[in-house]
């Protein structure tokens, strides 16, 4: 009896000196986070009335511009009343597809008219491939489990492939059959393991419990290709198996919270993001560069050294110490960056109570209307802020292009009134569009041009509270979103651009639009129950023109008997024009999918 007395005694005392380490531990953690909370926020928040957001004065500017595009509410609302479809001819359904297997082994595609047989690539997808986790659903669009695509180009031929992006966060709904991570808008399923000591603990360090969901972009680094979420990661993919590889965590090599899905490529390979960075003082937005070329030996980084060698480049203090702005993309000249904080903002205290509770990013989100659009010029050789423009509340997510052009900076963007475009993504938003009156407002944009002049010394009107007001014009009057150029363009003078259309109210949602940005001129194509995705311009192998080559858009088909179709269009850029499609008859249903990339020779 007295040996098992001693025995349980010995546990008892190991026990609590286990359960007394964790929680030390957690309490360093704790202490050591709270000395920036001290010293940085709460050091900023005593001078919060200097910093808050102040109201901006009130102009028809870019409220303006949308006045008299949408439909008579009224007239709405007595339709809804009377039984009738709102936008009958827009089918959401297409994003609610859930994929329900991987096809990783390509499948031929029917060919409808012709393809180039000097198109010699892969045009590879990414998007959200199923809302469901065994019997528990995704509440937003941006939440599903990334899904890859690849199209696949050669002599005239064209296959098609699937496959799950495998990150941590999938693997682990996979295995739990539940949603194990909070995502940007869904809270997970409760973990009975996790104490109040894991959550504590949690809400100041980067790990397992944040999501690696990739699936808004992909973009090449290097010789290899990675796909982007807003999360600080990238994750590695095969670009001709789609399978995945390994992931590179930004945030444990940097102090980086977050950075755009969307990087931009130099001439030279060098890859540069937007970041945020906090600091003592507040968060900052931090341009890093990843290296590809050493500029004093001509040595050519591999993509792990372009990693190791990442550096920041330009820095800028947040407006609101409090409330980091939400990027989505950023500008890039030859000579200048440009970041555009929109008063869409994150609240870091809702952020941090966010991450004790489990709660969603997405309740973070506050959006100031009563507060203007900052633009700042940041030099590209130094680092420093040049100026800073202002410009009417608006919200964005892509950043058509940007140019300079005699003293100015030129750069367009696809703009909305406000953030409302989120909660239309949102699963049960997309599932009652019909039953919404607001819902084509909401989802409306416009593409804008705002120029900056770099060299303008301003009068007293032209300044709003030191910064330069500026007012900006409508490149067309169609919605545009998921716009892209001609690659070879980016950061300099370019005349055409080509998105998808954003208008959920007009004749035929499925519209693949071209802008001319001198003539202010747009062509359509569109084909009825046809959904494209972002058109990705290609460059034919003896091109003179800008718009010389074609444009590759994904496509699927509305209707609930089109869900196991998929395809891919071929325009020819400059005349607008069908040239040719494949289209697959496959295993498992397709969604509609976000970003991509054109990998030639893959």
């Amino acid at each position: 009896m007295k040996k098992t007395a001693r025995y349980f005694s010995k546990k008892k005392y190991l026990l609590k000196t286990i359960l007394t380490s964790k929680v030390k531990s957690t309490i360093d953690r704790y202490k050591k986070c709270r000395f920036w909370l001290t010293k940085g926020l709460w050091h900023v928040a005593n001078n919060w009335k200097e910093t808050a957001p102040v109201a901006s004065r009130k102009t028809a500017g870019i409220d303006g511009m949308f006045q008299g595009l949408d439909e008579n509410r009224d007239v709405l609302v007595k339709r809804l009343d009377a039984g009738q479809e709102l936008y009958p001819n827009c089918d959401t359904s297409i994003w609610l597809r859930n994929c329900t297997h991987d096809i990783p082994t390509p499948v031929q595609g029917k060919i409808e008219g012709k393809i180039p047989e000097w198109l010699s690539g892969s045009l590879l997808r990414n998007g959200p491939g199923s809302t469901q986790v065994g019997n528990y659903e995704f509440k937003h669009i941006f939440d599903s489990s990334a899904l890859l695509h690849r199209f696949a180009f050669k002599n005239g031929a064209v296959s098609y492939q699937c496959r799950f992006l495998e990150s941590n966060t999938y693997k682990q709904n996979k295995a739990a059959q539940r949603i194990v991570i909070t995502e940007f808008g869904t809270r997970a399923c409760p973990d009975p393991c996790k104490t109040i000591f894991h959550r504590v603990s949690n809400v100041f360090k980067w790990g397992n419990d944040q999501s690696d969901n990739a699936m808004i972009s992909i973009y090449p680094i290097g010789d290899e290709y990675y796909a982007f979420t807003e999360n600080p990661i990238m994750i590695k993919i095969n670009p001709t198996t789609l399978e995945t590889l390994n992931t590179i965590d930004i945030a444990r090599m940097t102090g980086i919270v977050h950075h755009t899905a969307h990087p931009h490529m130099a001439a030279d390979g060098a890859v540069f993001n937007l970041a945020t960075v906090p600091k003592i003082d507040g968060p900052h937005y931090c341009v890093v560069k990843f290296p590809r070329v050493d500029s004093e030996s001509g040595y050519q980084y591999s993509t792990d050294e372009m990693f190791g060698r990442m550096c920041i480049v330009a820095t800028i203090k947040c407006r609101w110490p409090l409330h980091p702005g939400y990027m989505h993309s950023f500008g890039i000249t030859e000579h200048y960056f440009i970041v555009v904080e929109q008063p869409l903002s994150i609240s870091l205290s809702t952020t941090m109570i966010n991450r004790f509770k489990g709660d969603p990013m997405y309740s973070a989100l506050k959006w100031f209307q009563d507060c203007p659009t900052l633009i700042y010029l940041i030099s590209r050789s130094d680092g420093k802020t040049l100026k800073t423009f202002k410009s009417d509340a608006f919200f964005y997510l892509h950043i058509i292009n940007q140019y300079e052009e005699d003293d100015n900076v030129v750069i367009d963007i696809c703009c909305y009134r406000d953030p409302s475009m989120i909660d239309c993504m949102f699963v049960e938003a997309l599932r009652n569009l019909n039953k919404n009156p607001d819902y084509a407002a909401m989802f409306r944009s416009r593409p804008l041009r705002f120029v900056l002049p770099v060299n303008h010394n301003p009068t007293s009107g032209d300044i709003v509270n030191e910064h330069l007001y500026i007012s900006p014009e409508k490149l067309c009057d169609l919605g545009c979103e998921t716009p892209r150029i001609n690659d070879l363009k980016i950061g300099t003078k370019y005349r055409f651009f080509y998105a998808i259309s954003s208008d959920v109210d007009a004749e035929n949602p499925g519209t693949l639009i071209k802008v001319d940005t001198y003539n202010k001129t747009c062509k359509t194509w569109c084909e009825k129950n046809v959904y494209p995705s972002e058109p990705i311009f290609v460059s034919s192998p003896d091109a003179e023109d800008e718009d010389d080559g074609v444009i590759l858009s994904s496509i699927i088909w509305g209707g609930s008997e089109c869900t196991h179709k998929a395809g891919v269009i071929v325009l020819d850029a400059k005349s607008w024009t069908e040239i040719g499609r494949a289209v697959f008859i496959t295993q498992s249903p397709v969604p509609k999918c976000l970003h991509g990339w054109y990998a030639a020779a893959v």
